[in-house]
């Protein structure tokens, strides 16, 4: 079981996620991986930027930020006995972690390694209040952290694991507590190289550890608890009338999660395909529900099963300043400079013949897209052999997912229209050989609508597919325009 930031975002949301795992163990064997308190992380990262810039004053700030909300917890969590054993145990990682920040304004900067080991705190500290919770209240438990179980490789802020080490250490480490009847309560998010420096897993970092730690250990099934009662056909706050899926397969959920839904991150999933572990997505904040089940591969029906969107992206375009130019090498090279800058391209679309093409980003990435774009294409873009790069932040992804659209004549054509009917412009398209997404990128502000419509076109609601317009209205030239391809 791994357990959200909200679902351990204060002493109540602890105390249910504790109960979810203990009764589920007087079934059968439970490990638990739990995230930071919500916020937390965010407030290290903070602290740590402070420490950079030598801002002593909102270094302590943060610091007091931090002790203050464990030491609230622990005083809400556990009777008056254990407070003291548990707060001087907290207070040993938030001192840990003064140190390392302490180091980073010393030097004026933030080594990678060091943040990887200042930002795992998080989960540390709710390891120490989950595990002391519950053995408190009669269930036997072990705090772990995972960089003494999960080996990496040594990209710093981004690791990859080692599965064979991992699984290694999992069976001699973890194995001997479940066959004890302990709950072991592990740190969610990172891990170590097998030198033993401290790593994290970047994006999605504690589901990807929860999804490791069920390989390592074979484990039956891995339940995610978050905030939301499933996987939805859509934004809930997009479409009020998205509905939850019962289930779904490994390739949707990563497709979905890829175009902005709120699923697991695509690499979550990596771990589990070869022993074919099913996943449960479900609601901390409401149990009872039965949640999503992800699984390898199930009998689907034809059309799209989803609609997942992102707001906050934007498209960058780069065009060859003449046919002479080789598109295809600068686009490799653009590429190559994107991935080196360790940036997720959602979308990629190019011409024939001008060999301009587009990539889209996430806006928080672009910054660090254009910067490498410009060091990788200077000589091109010093001597005009290329253009300026464009780029446009206006922009909003949608994609319809599922495996039943393979090979459904007329699919595409009908999402393309029920755009349309909207008066939403499409700006680019982008469409996999496997024929499992058809990504679309329109204008922001037309980015509700498109989703309302695709949604109701692909019949994924309980509400009536969206009006044409007229064709008066058409004629008179209000119906929208064909964008670029």
């Amino acid at each position: 079981m791994k357990f959200g930031g909200t679902s351990v975002g204060s002493a109540e949301r602890m105390r249910v996620a504790a109960h979810l795992a203990a009764k589920e163990q007087k079934k059968r064997p439970v490990a638990v991986v739990v995230s930071a308190m919500s916020k937390v992380t965010d407030l290290l990262l903070d602290t740590m930027r402070h420490a950079e810039a030598g801002d002593r004053a909102g270094m302590e700030r943060n610091l007091t930020l931090l002790r203050e909300r464990h030491a609230e917890a622990c005083r809400e969590l556990l009777p008056a006995q254990d407070q003291g054993v548990v707060l001087a145990k907290l207070h040993d990682v938030i001192d840990e972690f003064e140190r390392i920040v302490n180091g980073m304004a010393m030097l004026g900067e933030r080594p990678p390694r060091s943040v990887d080991e200042a930002v795992a705190v998080g989960e540390r500290l709710t390891v120490v209040l989950v595990s002391e919770y519950l053995r408190a209240s009669g269930t036997p438990s072990v705090g772990v952290n995972a960089r003494d179980v999960v080996v990496t490789d040594a990209v710093f802020g981004n690791a990859s694991p080692l599965m064979e080490p991992t699984r290694a250490k999992a069976q001699a480490l973890l194995m001997p507590q479940l066959e004890q009847g302990l709950l072991p309560v592990i740190t969610g998010f990172n891990g170590a190289t097998a030198d033993g420096r401290p790593t994290t897993l970047g994006r999605g970092g504690s589901d990807f550890s929860a999804s490791i730690l069920a390989a390592a250990l074979d484990a039956s099934e891995l339940w995610i608890w978050t905030d939301v009662d499933g996987i939805m056909s859509a934004d809930p706050r997009l479409v009020p009338d998205a509905q939850v899926l019962e289930e779904i397969t490994y390739a949707e959920a990563a497709e979905l999660a890829y175009n902005g839904a709120k699923v697991l991150h695509p690499r979550t999933l990596a771990p589990l395909v070869e022993k074919a572990i099913p996943v449960w997505s479900k609601n901390s904040f409401a149990p009872e529900k039965v949640g999503t089940k992800i699984v390898p591969s199930m009998a689907v029906e034809h059309g799209a099963r989803a609609v997942a969107s992102m707001r906050h992206v934007a498209l960058v375009s780069l065009t060859p300043a003449s046919p002479e130019v080789n598109g295809v090498q600068v686009l490799a090279r653009a590429l190559e400079a994107i991935a080196r800058a360790d940036v997720e391209v959602l979308v990629l679309t190019s011409s024939s013949y001008r060999q301009n093409f587009c990539v889209l980003v996430r806006e928080d990435e672009l910054d660090r897209s254009v910067r490498a774009l410009e060091s990788a294409l200077a000589l091109e873009l010093a001597h005009h052999y290329v253009h300026p790069i464009e780029v446009d932040r206006n922009v909003g992804l949608l994609a319809a997912v599922g495996e039943g659209m393979q090979g459904k004549p007329g699919l595409a054509g009908r999402i393309f229209t029920a755009i349309s009917r909207v008066q939403v412009n499409i700006i680019a398209i982008a469409q996999g050989s496997s024929e499992l997404t058809i990504a679309v990128v329109v204008r922001r502000e037309g980015l509700e609508k498109a989703v309302k419509a695709v949604h109701a076109e692909c019949g994924l609601g309980n509400r009536p597919p969206v009006p044409v317009f007229p064709f008066s209205q058409e004629a008179e030239g209000r119906a929208p325009r064909s964008g670029k391809r």
